[in-house]
């Protein structure tokens, strides 16, 4: 099952995903950092929400997100 990377509630106006810490295709765990977002200075790592593996990533770097925008896929271990 697919499990969505979402941008959560930052209170910060201007984020930009910063650099993907995991490339596409590579394994992951709960927790790990996937990707690094950088917002008015101040750089989020966001963690993955399951194990798995990322098998999307939905925005590049550089690229300006908003809250509650996809970022990535994950395909969830059973």
């Amino acid at each position: 099952m697919r499990r969505r990377l979402i941008l959560p509630e930052l209170d910060l106006p201007h984020v930009t995903v910063s650099m993907w810490l995991v490339g596409r295709g590579q394994r992951v765990t709960a927790g790990e950092r996937v990707v690094e977002v950088l917002a008015d200075g101040v750089t989020v790592d966001l963690p993955a929400p399951v194990s798995g593996v990322l098998v999307r990533q939905c925005v590049g770097e550089d690229d300006p997100v908003v809250v509650g925008q996809v970022l990535g896929e994950i395909e969830a271990e059973i």
